[in-house]
């Protein structure tokens, strides 16, 4: 859809929200794709299969919810968005990269619940908007 068939009633906010539920969507299901195939034997061997999984639960439900609140941009605080946008980005990315052994632990451990933080933080948003 070309920004000029977009709906009269587009705002910035949606149009943000919009984007980051379809990048979120996309890369969510591209990389469950690639945990359950590509990667499902080292997964397998490391033990990390579930967490991987969880993972892109995760990231899917919180693009599905973003996509729901572009329709809804209007009456939602905007900073909801992009505080379930970093979480997410947070939160998974952290167990895709400790499920596959990469990156310091050190540093991946603590952004897990961090990232969990920042996505209860914009559900509360949303729910105070």
């Amino acid at each position: 859809v070309s920004s000029n068939t977009m709906s009269s009633s587009s705002t910035p906010d949606s149009e943000w929200l919009r984007k980051a539920a379809a990048f979120l969507g996309a890369s969510g299901t591209a990389l469950g794709a690639i945990g359950a195939h590509a990667f499902k034997e080292t997964l397998t061997k490391r033990g990390t299969l579930a967490s991987w999984q969880t993972a892109t639960l995760y990231q899917l439900f919180h693009a599905t919810a973003l996509l729901g609140m572009a329709a809804q941009a209007d009456s939602i605080h905007p900073f909801a968005g992009k505080l379930l946008t970093a979480g997410t980005a947070m939160f998974s990315g952290s167990i895709y990269c400790l499920s596959l052994g990469i990156g310091p632990k050190a540093v991946l451990g603590p952004t897990t619940p961090l990232g969990g933080l920042l996505m209860i933080s914009g559900w509360v948003m949303i729910g105070f908007s």
